[in-house]
């Protein structure tokens, strides 16, 4: 059991390591093409974070492991809102100054709907099996281009400065990044796959419960770093832009790209942490508007912390 846990914990350390090398090489090439930093940060970093989760997502459905697919994302997911956008609400009161960041909680929301309503075959019945099939897939990533288009068209409309922060690097060095990245991202998700189902083998736990705590937390640390560091720095639209801009990736991009690999059962037991992430977004939206408008206050942050504690308590006492 220690070296299974010691191997998960190597392969988060390569996951993190390859995103950030990842995040590196693509922003040294975006600033290379003049590209703006909220393009940046709700592009290149949102996926470079979200890798992670790609990489976990892709060898779990490839080996059957649906309930660690919909726990990493769904998991992750409420990571990111309650206890991401709680530490850097805390931190320092997250206002939204750019209208492109504001206007994704509410395509965040979409997106979860839309999830709820194609899992369930809601939105496409006839399936006898609630889940993902290649078709839904598609449907996933057709609304993730369409909010793409969405974005960079308004990008054009607002003014925003070019990074700062983000090297000059050679071609070469460019390219070594972004392979040494990908690299350390495939071999960490290897890794952390393969353990987190001997773990939960071992502890008599449920493959739900390691995807919505153990995976959903340990592919949310680079989201964790971005955030809080964006945050340290005042650049509130980075911090925000990257976990709504994750999520979105998560669920359009992330399951849509796993269920290519294989059509994904569901589980309907995820119904109740996606109606969490669902009222947790909406509570962020809704707190924009209270106090001073377009801002997450201490307060407010703290609320998402505590829901993320009972919530984190709600799992346990259930697999008890």
């Amino acid at each position: 059991m220690i070296n299974n846990i010691l191997l998960i914990i190597f392969g988060f350390l390569l996951l993190i390591k390859g995103a950030d090398w990842f995040v590196e090489g693509a922003s040294a090439l975006a600033k290379r093409f003049r590209i703006s930093e909220l393009a940046i940060g709700l592009t290149v970093v949102a996926f470079g974070t979200s890798a992670p989760e790609l990489v976990v997502n892709v060898f779990s459905a490839y080996s059957e492991n649906y309930d660690l697919v919909y726990g990493n994302i769904i998991g992750s997911n409420n990571f990111n809102l309650f206890i991401i956008l709680g530490l850097t609400g805390i931190i320092t009161p997250l206002a939204i100054q750019t209208n492109i960041a504001w206007r994704q909680i509410p395509f965040s929301f979409l997106a979860t709907l839309l999830l709820f309503f194609l899992v369930n075959n809601f939105l496409l019945p006839g399936s006898e099996t609630p889940g993902l099939s290649r078709f839904d897939g598609l449907i996933l990533l057709i609304f993730f281009i369409a909010f793409l288009i969405y974005v960079f068209r308004q990008l054009r409309s607002e003014t925003s400065s070019m990074p700062e922060n983000i090297k000059s690097i050679s071609g070469a060095k460019m390219i070594i990044f972004i392979i040494a990245g990908l690299a350390g991202l495939i071999i960490g998700g290897k890794l952390v796959v393969n353990n987190a189902v001997k773990l939960a083998t071992m502890l008599h736990v449920s493959e739900k419960i390691i995807g919505l705590t153990i995976l959903a937390a340990g592919t949310s640390l680079p989201e964790l770093a971005t955030s809080v560091l964006a945050a340290l720095k005042k650049k509130n639209d980075i911090a925000v832009g990257n976990i709504i801009g994750s999520n979105l990736f998560n669920i359009l991009f992330i399951l849509s790209v796993s269920s290519f690999v294989k059509p994904i059962p569901f589980n309907p037991l995820f119904n109740t942490d996606i109606y969490i992430l669902a009222g947790g977004t909406i509570f962020l939206y809704i707190a924009m508007y209270t106090g001073k408008f377009k801002k997450l206050d201490r307060w407010e942050a703290g609320v998402l912390l505590l829901a993320y504690l009972v919530y984190w308590m709600f799992l346990i006492f259930k697999e008890l």
